[in-house]
């Protein structure tokens, strides 16, 4: 597979787990529990989904940096 491919792939991984973990720790924190999906499959800590949430967040910066800059239309 493309390197470009699989990095935004990862990146787009990234943004789901990355709202995942920001759910789930906002709801344990703030909320009765957990909210988002993970929490129906899964039970993780509130310190789980905060890793889950900085890990998520690292990935999806990684995958926006390795974008190519389009070319002007003009």
């Amino acid at each position: 597979m493309n390197a470009y491919i699989t990095r935004q792939v990862l990146g787009g991984l990234g943004w789901v787990v990355g709202i995942q973990g920001v759910l789930g720790f906002a709801g344990a924190w703030f909320g009765d529990g957990p909210w988002g999906f993970l929490h129906k499959l899964v039970d993780v800590p509130t310190a789980g989904y905060l890793a889950l949430a900085v890990a998520g967040i690292a990935l999806a910066v990684w995958g926006e940096t390795g974008k190519k800059a389009r070319p002007n239309a003009s």
